[in-house]
């Protein structure tokens, strides 16, 4: 998932910890740049969601038309109100994502990426659709500034939670063969 970019803002500063929060999520230029392509049609929606917490958070949403499996035509468009039908399924399924719980659940819900793949799922009965993504996350109003609840997000996962990296073979170099000694 090298093509998302977080945005996070400095909300306190103790010592020389900075105490982070989100502040948006983006899709790089180039990975956007290649999903679009000639002969389909683009479906983008965009919601306001308001979190449990408080936070109110506005997600982007796109996707593409795909072909079907023994399709002959070239093109691949949908009708304008197949497209209505697919983005008011995306609103719904970017609503309930964010209505469900608080930001933290958010953020890991979008870092896992499966919220695109689901909107897949629902629209396939309505047209086949393809590569989609929550393009952008913008936090568009945040609650009054709590110091102890940014502390709980920041104490509760000081645990290291990623996977050990098997230690580097060291290569074994022969004398003369064009590299430094």
């Amino acid at each position: 998932m090298a093509y998302r970019k977080i945005k996070l803002c400095v909300e306190d500063v103790q010592g020389y910890n900075c105490l982070l929060n989100f502040h948006g999520m983006d899709m790089t230029r180039d990975k956007l740049c290649s999903l679009i392509k000639k002969k389909q049609s683009i479906i983008e929606a965009n919601v306001d969601a308001r979190t449990t917490d408080g936070y109110i958070v506005r997600l982007f949403c796109i996707a593409f038309t795909k072909k079907q499996d023994d399709q002959l035509k070239e093109t691949c468009y949908a009708k304008s109100a197949k497209v209505r039908s697919i983005r008011t399924k995306m609103i719904n399924a970017m609503s309930t994502l964010a209505g469900k719980g608080d930001l933290k659940t958010l953020v890991k819900a979008l870092i896992a990426g499966t919220t695109g793949e689901e909107i897949e799922k629902e629209a396939s009965s309505i047209f086949p659709i393809k590569d989609c993504y929550i393009r952008k996350v913008k936090v568009i109003k945040k609650p009054k500034f709590d110091v102890t609840a940014l502390m709980e997000w920041h104490n509760d996962e000081g645990q290291d939670v990623g996977q050990n990296v098997a230690p580097a073979i060291p290569e074994e170099t022969v004398a003369g063969s064009g590299g430094r000694l």
